[in-house]
């Protein structure tokens, strides 16, 4: 068999080039997502909808339809371009990722759970979005480019491996890592033990109960996300934020603190162009965790160094 050459791990995507495949892939990250919401039960700060990165595109993990009587897994697989649904009853469909709708799209998926005896319903409104067309009469044709799919993907695949590396850093409450389709973002956060003051809320078409909940607890939070700068970019937050956290210097160079948003970003360009990504990123992450950490007077103990082992 022919050897094929690796894709790279840190490919190239401006934001610019993929606008309508990035819009198809939130909002079918939302009804897909949305599925989650309705079939798992609460965990803390909403950590039970979240989507996982798989080794094909992202995932539901195993859901547990109480309703249909059967255990179901979706999976946006950005590899062979389908959305795979499997059940325990060996009764798996593929539906195809291509170029149309938003409304065929939930249509089709709609239509599938039928078929196969689910008996899950969401609210088919998107969250978090300035114009949140329902899902069933979003008509509006865009463009599906697979190779833009992929590529994000594989960032993605990035992401998800530093990000999990600077999680097994901190030895207290960590999220997951995790993908969140409301905004479109994979995340990791690391909680103080603390509450924190209530939250304002303010996020389109979300109730601000759901960033009460979301921001219950003194915190502080990174990522990445594809739809800022040139090439998106890993960002970092403390919530609430202290006092002289914007004005802390993190490296790599580069990196800087945008009020607009309230936190420090790192553009996507400048880490896929380092010497050594990873470390770049690392870097930006540890720094910035303990810019907010060190100034909110967070407990040292919670820092953890793995004990070396052969």
């Amino acid at each position: 068999m022919a050897e094929t050459a690796r894709p790279s791990a840190w490919p190239a995507l401006r934001v610019d080039e993929w606008t309508d495949t990035r819009e198809l892939l939130h909002l079918w990250s939302q009804i897909v997502g949305k599925l989650r919401l309705a079939a798992e039960p609460m965990l803390n700060h909403w950590w039970q909808v979240a989507l996982y990165v798989s080794a094909h595109g992202l995932t539901t993990g195993v859901l547990h339809d109480r309703a249909g009587a059967l255990e179901l897994e979706l999976e946006l697989d950005l590899v062979d371009h389908v959305l795979r649904i499997r059940t325990d009853h060996r009764s798996d469909l593929e539906l195809a990722l291509a170029s149309g709708s938003v409304a065929e799209f939930h249509a089709r998926v709609t239509e599938a759970l039928r078929e196969l005896g689910s008996g899950l319903e969401i609210l088919p409104v998107p969250m978090e979005l300035e114009v949140a067309v329902p899902f069933g009469e979003d008509r509006a044709h865009r463009e599906y480019d697979p190779d833009h799919a992929h590529r994000f993907w594989r960032q993605l695949l990035a992401a998800d491996r530093v990000l999990k590396r600077f999680r097994g850093e901190f030895a207290g409450k960590s999220s997951p890592v995790h993908f969140f389709w409301g905004s479109f973002d994979m995340a990791v956060t690391r909680f103080s033990g603390r509450p924190a003051p209530r939250h304002p809320g303010g996020a389109p078409h979300c109730p601000d109960w759901v960033m009460v909940e979301g921001y219950s607890h003194e915190l502080t939070s990174c990522g990445f996300w594809p739809g800022g700068g040139e090439e998106g970019a890993f960002y970092a937050y403390a919530y609430p934020e202290p006092d002289g956290f914007r004005e802390a210097a993190v490296e790599p160079e580069g990196a800087f603190y945008e009020p607009a948003l309230g936190q420090f970003l790192l553009p996507y360009e400048l880490v896929r162009g380092a010497p050594d990504p990873d470390s770049a990123v690392l870097g930006f992450l540890r720094d910035t965790h303990r810019a907010a950490a060190e100034r909110a007077g967070w407990d040292p103990g919670l820092d953890y160094v793995p004990v070396p082992h052969d």
